[in-house]
């Protein structure tokens, strides 16, 4: 129909009727465009909503699983001790008092306590050990023995709050050997009275099977197990309790609640 109209009217009409049309097709399309973009920008505003509210339900999650805990501090120890590869020293002392106090819902260690210890029966630290936790002579020699460096850790307790009504904590250890077998046989070599705080702790280890399925044989297993690199030296007290703690705090962060493993009896 355009086509006959167009060749009855003169060429300048038939101008005016292309422009006319040209225009309405711009107007539709910018039309088009604007409707489009707002739809576009809907839909990323709406993404970005969620996109939000997930990050902050899982912070909130989060931060929900760390309040679970049944403990307010998590105390991170590990002790060395004498040791020989040609004969079993007996007693076996405890040469690396280091502990660490982690906060359960911040998830921060907010002090540490660490005394080298100077043995009283096997005096002299053999070049096995020294090779094994870097521990040298010089650094035990003068030290406090194991009932000095208990009572200072007594102190230490008091002094960060742990003693108090309220206030909740409990040892974590790698193994059960440091509170159930070395620091109760010395002890009662030495005809010593240990805290009753020192009978109640957990083992993570079996702590790291009940989230895993995985029974570990030692800290290393653990760290591999979680992707968390291995810092400091292996079986240095202090360094291991640093490594312990970075297990502990990202099972934490994966929901695990901890619980006492051990029984409570009395040392």
């Amino acid at each position: 129909m355009q086509r006959l109209l167009r060749r009855n009217l003169p060429i300048s009409r038939q101008r005016v009727i292309t422009c006319d049309c040209i225009k309405q097709l711009f107007a539709s399309v910018c039309s088009s465009v604007f409707y489009l973009r707002v739809a576009r920008s809907s839909i990323y505003s709406t993404t970005t909503t969620n996109s939000d509210t997930q990050t902050k339900d899982m912070a909130v999650t989060r931060t929900n699983a760390i309040s679970k805990q049944k403990f307010d501090y998590l105390l991170v120890l590990d002790f060395e001790a004498t040791c020989d590869n040609k004969s079993r020293l007996i007693p076996q002392e405890i040469i690396e008092f280091p502990c660490l106090k982690v906060n359960a819902k911040t998830l921060q260690i907010e002090s540490q306590f660490h005394q080298y210890v100077q043995p009283q029966v096997h005096k002299q630290i053999t070049p096995f050990c020294t090779e094994l936790t870097g521990i040298i002579q010089d650094m035990v020699d003068g030290k406090p023995h194991l009932k000095e460096t208990l009572e200072a850790f007594h102190e230490w307790m008091l002094s960060e709050g742990l003693m108090k009504d309220g206030v909740s904590s409990i040892f974590v250890t790698c193994g059960d050997w440091d509170l159930k077998t070395m620091l109760p046989s010395q002890c009662k070599y030495f005809n010593i009275q240990p805290h009753p705080v020192f009978s109640r702790w957990i083992n993570i280890k079996k702590s790291f099977a009940n989230l895993t399925g995985v029974f570990p044989r030692g800290m290393m297993g653990m760290l591999s197990k979680l992707n968390i690199p291995h810092k400091g030296r292996h079986h240095s007290g202090i360094d291991d309790c640093k490594n312990i703690a970075s297990i502990l705090i990202t099972m934490i962060q994966q929901g695990h609640i901890f619980q006492q493993t051990s029984h409570p009896e009395k040392l």
